[in-house]
């Protein structure tokens, strides 16, 4: 059961609000739009309906940054309760892609976050055995992660007193996919010592250690990483160290139904005259076979992945949704922005494989290892609520009369004042508008246009005597929280960005929000990524939002009218 701990309570609009949409739920409303202006208090409402309606839940949001703050103050709402943290485990990702006109082929590199990882891992493996499970996920849960029937499938339940020999259980462990090492035990790895198997769940929860008797486990055992207190268990469900793993019985007419593949496609590729294509992906493939035969799996193994699921072509790939049971609840946080990012990450996706196949480098097959199409998304989102200040047309469609609006601040705060300012001497201006800040222990956010200019003007601040820090996507996923808090803490008194400090961010202690730039009409400066943007100084009752410009835009008037 869901059970929300919190010292507030519903107020101003949040009651109507949790009623309305609740009742919604309850009735079978398939979309819904909480129109909640910013610091009404949305994730509140959010907590409150999950604990009335007792469903599992899925949150997306648009970015990294604001999903790791949604699933900390979910954990704090829901202590007793399964929640997680799944997003991209990448902290550096360049797909494999070629380009034809300079005949350059890029190699897949990727920097795994093994932390991410194990996150990821923990919020499957709670999926497929609990119901009280709130997954908050950025839009990356949309992409191929594999069979959750073949992930559940694969998995091995021991418990005391089960007669297995132990060579047998050493050799279940290496076709999960967990690697023995005696000397770095880390989590996906295992290590033996006399008759006792310590394995290091792929979680980076829990060790595990199994002791033998003979061809029997006599005693089962497990205490959390970093802790020495171990505790006896009954039995326990040990689940693959990969997503990819084919059980055993199939792996080989999965590999049998490659080579079909392949035979076919460098008879079509000869046939055009494509020596060099069919001589290339006939090498590749037969390489990957080999490395599928001995290990079970290989490097870009998820390319091969239709193969290994049986999935038909073009059919469908599993996505995070499908670990979920049927009966479950998406919130989409932010909802324009997180929408047009689904939109489009399977057209992307496919222009690049397209090529991949057309020069010999995959097999057609590598086109079905992709996001879900929006439509696929949308037939398996049963149930949503749209979650954003400023919906787009899209949402409001979906949502025909089941839009709830949440306009009243628990808080009592209204809008922050809006002033627009020249630019002649704006930095000058700047750095005395936050000096007066940090007298009031105030911070302020100022929002630039590019990547250089941010940390441009971070490095000109700290030369002024600011202590400022910057943020934008090239920071690693699990240090951007650390900055935000750093930030509210008063280590710094000024965080420069784009646009990573729009959408959500709950940072009560800033009362100035700078937007340098203003009036550059674009992406960066639309109608609803000022109003956005302007929201993030509506958290303290002093707020000020000061825009930078030499001109009043279109997307300027109707952001100050909405505000």
């Amino acid at each position: 059961m869901f059970k929300l701990y919190s010292k507030f309570k519903p107020t101003g609009d949040q009651p109507k609000a949790i009623k309305e949409i609740t009742e919604n739920l309850k009735k079978g409303v398939g979309h819904q739009v909480l129109l909640g202006v910013t610091g009404s208090g949305k994730t509140f409402t959010m907590a409150c309906v999950i604990e009335k309606i007792q469903k599992p839940i899925l949150i997306i949001s648009h970015n990294k940054t604001l999903a790791a703050q949604l699933y900390q103050e979910f954990k704090e709402f829901f202590p007793e309760n399964a929640v997680h943290y799944f997003v991209s485990y990448y902290d550096y990702y360049q797909p494999e892609a070629y380009i034809p006109q300079t005949n350059t082929y890029i190699e897949k590199d990727a920097k795994i976050n093994q932390q991410l990882d194990q996150l990821r891992h923990a919020a499957t493996q709670d999926l497929l055995t609990r119901k009280d499970v709130i997954i908050v996920a950025s839009v990356s849960c949309i992409y191929n992660i594999g069979s959750p029937e073949s992930y559940e499938k694969v998995s091995l339940e021991i418990k005391r007193g089960q007669k297995i020999k132990r060579m047998d259980f050493l050799s279940h462990l290496v076709s999960l996919q967990y690697q023995r090492n005696d000397l770095d035990f880390k989590p996906g790895t295992f290590r033996i010592r006399g008759n006792l198997v310590e394995i290091y769940l792929v979680t980076g929860e829990r060790i595990v250690t199994v002791e033998f008797s003979g061809e029997e486990i006599s005693d089962l055992t497990e205490k959390k990483a970093l802790l020495n207190k171990e505790k006896n268990i009954q039995s326990l469900k040990l689940f693959p160290a990969q997503f990819w793993v084919a059980p055993k019985g199939k792996l080989n007419i999965a590999l049998e139904n490659i080579r079909l593949e392949l035979q076919e496609r460098v008879k079509e590729l000869e046939k055009q005259n494509k020596q060099e294509e069919a001589k290339r992906i006939f090498q590749r493939t037969n390489y990957d076979l080999e490395m599928l035969a001995e290990n079970g799996y290989c490097h870009g193994v998820e390319n091969y992945s239709r193969h290994l699921e049986f999935r038909k072509p073009s059919s469908s790939p599993y996505a995070l949704v499908d670990y979920f049971s049927s009966d479950f609840v998406t919130f989409i946080d932010e909802s324009h922005q997180t929408i047009p990012q689904v939109k489009a990450m399977a057209v992307q996706d496919r222009a690049r494989k397209e090529i991949l196949i057309k020069y010999g480098f995959r097999l057609p097959s590598a086109v079905d290892n992709r996001p879900l199409r929006f439509e696929e998304f949308n037939k398996k989102i049963k149930r949503a609520v749209y979650v954003s200040a400023t919906p787009a047309d899209y949402e409001k469609k979906k949502a025909l009369n089941s839009v709830v609006e949440q306009l009243i601040r628990p808080t009592g705060l209204l809008e922050p004042s809006i002033e627009i300012r020249s630019t002649k001497n704006q930095i000058k201006n700047l750095i005395n508008e936050i000096k007066l800040r940090r007298e009031n222990g105030e911070r302020t956010l100022v929002v630039t246009i590019t990547k250089r200019l941010a940390e441009d003007i971070s490095d000109y601040l700290k030369n002024e005597g600011i202590k400022s820090a910057w943020m934008h996507s090239e920071v690693k996923t699990l240090e951007r929280p650390a900055i935000l808090e750093g930030l509210r803490r008063g280590n710094y008194d000024a965080l420069v960005g784009i646009n990573l400090l729009r959408e959500g961010l709950d940072l009560p202690e800033v009362s100035l929000v700078a937007i340098l730039d203003a009036d550059k009409e674009g992406f960066l400066r639309n109608e609803t990524t000022l109003i956005q943007t302007m929201g993030r100084a509506a958290r303290h009752p002093k707020g000020l939002v000061i825009l930078y410009a030499d001109k009043t835009t279109l997307s300027m008037k109707k952001a100050v009218k909405e505000v």
